[in-house]
């Protein structure tokens, strides 16, 4: 056989060759620009900023450690551990002072707001008058106590009291609020701790925007109350524990001490209230009742069962006057400050503000260093974890139960929830667990309420009780409403979208707590005091216009297909309207402004000195240009004009 022919694959051309090369290169090579925004953008895309972050351990392990060194990890430890209570302590006064501040600042005003019976009887401005009121005294249990003590002396009903109870629930979550602002430091901590604090709020406004129609169209909570009181043969108790305030006092009441039945007895209408100081002087007095002789204008004004005689021309008799004795000054740095509550409130205010955001500062830091290794892994695991297939269900309600009991013991939702805000922002508890926490708190919060009134006096027992009551009920029915069936936990994925938009433009954090806990109660308190016909004609289009903006951006991400053309996207409006770039770039030069006007001496300071050093530089240069080449001075000065030129 004739052997086969060796077939060789045509070779292209040397031109053709360099053209392929040429071609395959450029398409296995993408631009480098292009490849780093790809991989930028994909690894943005694979990082979800609400996972839980990972608190490796950089440290040595605890195996590889000497006997010395096993000591001091543990000495540090304990160290830290006490340094964590002392601040916790410290972080837990600061919010009482906050609180004093407030009142100081506010509680007189709040006082007169509760004044006006008229507007009260509206549902929607007493909602929030409760709202505003929480938020100047920043106490839901302080407000909440001013409308027991105006239901029992008549001048409100439990049904008016009810919308404004409701108020109260929601003005009590600004404080976590705040708290959550003051870790703007880092994004992604950030963007977890608002969406912590702000479920509580969601939470709150969704709940009454359900009951207070319900509310006010059927009274089914004063009816249910007032089965429950009127079902159960309830006996005046003891006084509620006050556990926190125990621990608390020994340092606050150094600090201010308050007069809170100044701020009861201008609600309840009495003109003398108006004069006093709501800083506690007096600590320690005592009533002293004595039989006094007094004028009457005639026989028919004498006091009953007691002597009536004429003498000298005038009708006197015998009447029992109470007086206050003035024992033992109190001991804070106040007693003999002359300064108006104002000044004092705003002094206490600045402090109290510095104090929380550095007990706040220092906290997050000693937990970050705490949790690392082997215990952030349990904590988590613990705090994060659900029980097995069968009972995971189970996991939520006992964490409404752990909430309540804390509240329970600390006498307090809002230091409660602002203790678990920071939590939640450097990733130890997830907002998802961090919810039923709250909710819990809000339970929590109501049973105190109601120990407290039952320990009221007889008369006004059953009043206090039902705004107690009513106060609880409305929060099984929130949660009720909120919590039982996954899908309805709405709350949750509004504070995510909530956190992620703070986490872009952090100013809108502040614009959020200027809109809803101060600019939207006093434009409806506003349009209630003109008028409820007045309410009703610009409400409602408001209401029906945001429904509408609300449904079309639903519509918009899930069926635009059934949108008209110009509907699927709001492009064809201002970009203002529909975009927050254009106002961040407003909010940043404004800032850049404040900045560069506030530390201008600073930078004409700053800059004088460079022009110093430049001309002394200059000076320098001239110096040594005397003795280099003269050939070479020529061309210096050329490059010196030209660059000048």
């Amino acid at each position: 056989m004739a052997p086969t022919p060796e077939t060789h694959p045509a070779t292209p051309p040397p031109e053709l060759d360099a053209d392929h090369a040429a071609k395959d290169a450029t398409e296995l090579e993408p631009p480098p620009y292009t490849s780093v925004v790809t991989a930028a953008e994909e690894s943005e895309e694979e990082e979800d900023p609400w996972d839980l972050p990972e608190l490796r351990d950089t440290g040595v392990k605890w195996s590889d450690l000497d006997t010395r060194g096993k000591v001091l990890r543990v000495l540090k430890s304990i160290v830290k551990f006490v340094l964590l209570v002392g601040l916790l302590y410290l972080f837990v006064c600061s919010l009482d002072i906050l609180s004093s501040a407030f009142q100081l600042v506010g509680g007189k005003a709040a006082g007169d707001i509760f004044q006006d019976n008229a507007v009260l009887s509206n549902p929607v401005a007493g909602l929030v008058i409760g709202v505003l009121v929480t938020v100047l005294v920043q106490s839901s249990s302080t407000s909440s106590s001013i409308v027991v003590s105006m239901v029992s002396s008549g001048l409100l009903e439990v049904k008016s009291a009810v919308p404004i109870i409701m108020g109260a629930n929601i003005g009590t979550s600004v404080t976590n609020t705040i708290v959550a602002v003051m870790q703007a430091g880092d994004r992604n901590e950030f963007r977890r701790a608002f969406a912590g604090a702000t479920v509580h709020d969601f939470f709150n406004w969704l709940s009454v925007v359900v009951l207070l129609p319900l509310e006010v169209a059927s009274g089914f909570l004063y009816r249910l109350t007032k089965l429950v009181i009127d079902s159960f043969n309830i006996e005046t108790g003891a006084d509620a524990p006050e556990l926190l305030k125990v621990i608390t006092e020994p340092l606050t009441k150094n600090i201010i001490e308050l007069d809170t039945s100044v701020i009861r007895d201008i609600a309840t209408g009495d003109p003398a209230a108006r004069n006093k100081s709501l800083i506690k002087i007096w600590c320690k007095t005592q009533k002293v009742t004595n039989l006094v002789n007094i004028t009457v204008p005639g026989f028919a004004n004498c006091t009953p069962d007691a002597l009536c005689w004429e003498e000298g021309g005038k009708v006197w008799t015998q009447e029992n006057q109470t007086e206050t004795i003035n024992l033992k000054k109190c001991t804070h740095m106040f007693v003999f400050a002359d300064l108006p509550d104002l000044a004092v409130g705003l002094i206490l205010l600045a402090l109290s503000l510095l104090a929380l955001c550095t007990c706040l500062i220092l906290i997050v830091k000693l937990l970050n260093s705490m949790l690392k290794g082997q215990v952030a892994v349990v904590i988590k695991k613990v705090l994060n974890t659900d029980f097995p297939f069968p009972f995971a269900w189970v996991t939520g309600y006992l964490a409404i139960l752990v909430g309540a009991g804390m509240t329970f013991i600390v006498q307090s939702s809002s230091v409660f929830t602002s203790a678990i805000t920071p939590l939640v922002g450097i990733g130890v508890i997830s907002i998802e667990r961090a919810y039923p926490l709250t909710l819990g708190s809000n339970i929590g919060t109501t049973t105190t309420a109601i120990l407290a009134a039952l320990a009221s006096p007889g008369e006004t027992l059953a009043n206090s009780l039902q705004i107690s009551l009513c106060h609880f009920f409305f929060n099984i029915c929130g949660i009720l409403l909120w919590y039982p069936i996954p899908f309805t936990r709405i709350p949750i994925r509004l504070a995510k979208a909530l956190g992620n938009r703070t986490a872009k433009y952090r100013w809108f954090a502040a614009l959020y707590l200027f809109l809803c806990f101060l600019l939207f109660p006093l434009s409806v308190l506003g349009l209630s005091i003109a008028g409820w016909q007045v309410l009703v004609g610009v409400g409602v289009p408001l209401l029906v216009f945001a429904i509408i903006v609300v449904v079309v951006n639903i519509m918009q991400k899930r069926c635009p297909r059934f949108l008209p053309s110009f509907l699927r996207s709001w492009d064809f409006l201002p970009k203002p309207l529909h975009s927050f770039k254009p106002w961040d770039r407003v909010v940043t030069v404004s800032m850049t402004f404040c900045r560069t006007r506030c530390c201008c001496c600073c930078k004409c300071c700053k800059e004088k000195e460079k022009d110093e050093e430049t001309d002394d530089m200059k000076t320098k240069d001239r110096s040594l240009e005397m003795y280099d080449n003269p050939a070479l001075a020529i061309e210096d000065e050329v490059k010196i004009t030209a660059t000048h030129l």
